[in-house]
């Protein structure tokens, strides 16, 4: 009777002293939470139960197993499973409340600053010094499993010794991928892109949606996502639209007739960028930057906030400008000339003599046609 109750009271106790302590802290995060609406901590700190009870529940297991006498047998292995289960866990925590501490600095630091710029730069580095503080807690984590076992720790001496050999051949085999890493930290504390911008690389117009230590994904127009290497935006150039302000300045170009009303089109302008909620209302401008033999090339500058709102202004500019000169001026669109070129009144009637008195063949013909009678008959 004895042998079933030890157990039963030393499992039975981990597991209700586990749930105690775990609702215990839940409560006082969720009351420190309802009292300070100014953070985020409390809640951010409430997602770390779970792991948090998993080490309360392994650890006492673990302290407590030997006095129960449980599968004696196996005593070793359920020891060092409970082990495994310990470090895991308390990893897991860690990284819980390594991201409650970055979020909630992060959030502090977005209310005080109105700069989307500086925010967004701020969020690129907290999302990759999170990365990087799970990669770490995660090695080690694993190196501390490694070790429980017997095997490993007695190869630990000569691993260490040839660490020097493996350094090396491990930095030669991934070079690429050191490079992306060291690429992915300049980035990031760099501040040459950030999570948000609008940027165009390798023709391809879209916003950073991702950015982690190693590859970069840039979301286009058309939700399409290109996934490239942090290394591309260190080596090669590349347009960054949202770098200082996000205010943007956009063109739109129309060709029309040589007869358009250009002041017409200037009021036009300004009427229609009032009516447009896009426009910031920094500037616009209207003027003829080329000339054709048929048509003037005419350009219009507009301002938005930034790189959404000013894609907005143009086509909207551009289809009621053209709609506006279709029904007001039609005229001014441009128009493929058809009729005959008319010569000019001396040449018709004969005109002078050209090229040293040689008479015009264009006025010795029309003079033939006067004189000549007509034809008639079959021969017409």
């Amino acid at each position: 009777m004895e042998n079933l109750l030890r157990p039963l009271i030393v499992v039975g106790g981990s597991v209700l002293l586990t749930l105690l302590i775990g609702w215990a802290t839940d409560l006082l995060l969720r009351k420190a939470d309802a009292q300070h609406h100014e953070t985020p901590m409390w809640g951010l700190l409430r997602r770390g139960r779970i792991p948090f009870q998993l080490v309360i529940c392994a650890a006492t297991l673990r302290g407590s197993y030997d006095e129960a006498q449980l599968l004696e047998r196996h005593q070793a292995e359920i020891g060092r499973t409970l082990t495994l289960v310990l470090i895991g866990a308390a990893a897991w925590l860690v990284i819980r409340i390594a991201a409650a501490t970055v979020e909630t600095s992060y959030s502090r630091y977005a209310r005080a600053h109105r700069d989307p710029a500086r925010v967004r730069r701020v969020r690129t580095q907290v999302t990759l010094i999170m990365r990087v503080v799970s990669a770490v807690v995660g090695v080690v984590a694993v190196a501390a499993m490694l070790l429980t076992f017997p095997a490993f720790r007695a190869a630990g001496a000569s691993l260490l010794a040839s660490a020097g050999i493996l350094g090396i051949v491990a930095g030669v085999a991934a070079q690429s991928t050191l490079s992306n890493l060291f690429a992915g930290l300049q980035i990031a504390f760099g501040d040459m892109v950030r999570i948000g911008d609008t940027v165009v690389v390798d023709g391809e117009w879209g916003t950073v949606e991702e950015i982690t230590l190693t590859f970069l994904t840039v979301r286009t127009w058309d939700e399409r996502r290109i996934t490239m290497p942090v290394s591309y935006f260190t080596s090669k150039p590349f347009e960054n639209w949202s770098r200082g302000t996000p205010q943007m300045t956009g063109t739109v170009y129309w060709h029309v007739d040589h007869t358009a009303p250009l002041d017409a089109m200037r009021e036009k302008l300004r009427d229609l960028l009032r009516e447009c909620p896009a426009w910031d209302g920094r500037a616009y401008g209207l003027d003829v930057t080329d000339t054709t033999p048929n048509t003037l090339q005419v350009r219009a500058l507009v301002t938005a906030k930034d790189a959404d709102d000013i894609w907005t202004v143009r086509v909207a500019v551009r289809e009621r400008m053209i709609r506006w000169l279709a029904e007001e001026h039609s005229y001014a669109l441009p128009r493929v000339n058809t009729a005959s070129a008319a010569l000019p009144h001396s040449r018709s009637k004969g005109g002078p003599a050209r090229d040293g008195g040689e008479p015009s063949r264009d006025g010795a013909s029309a003079r033939r046609m006067q004189h000549e009678p007509p034809r008639t008959g079959p021969g017409r």
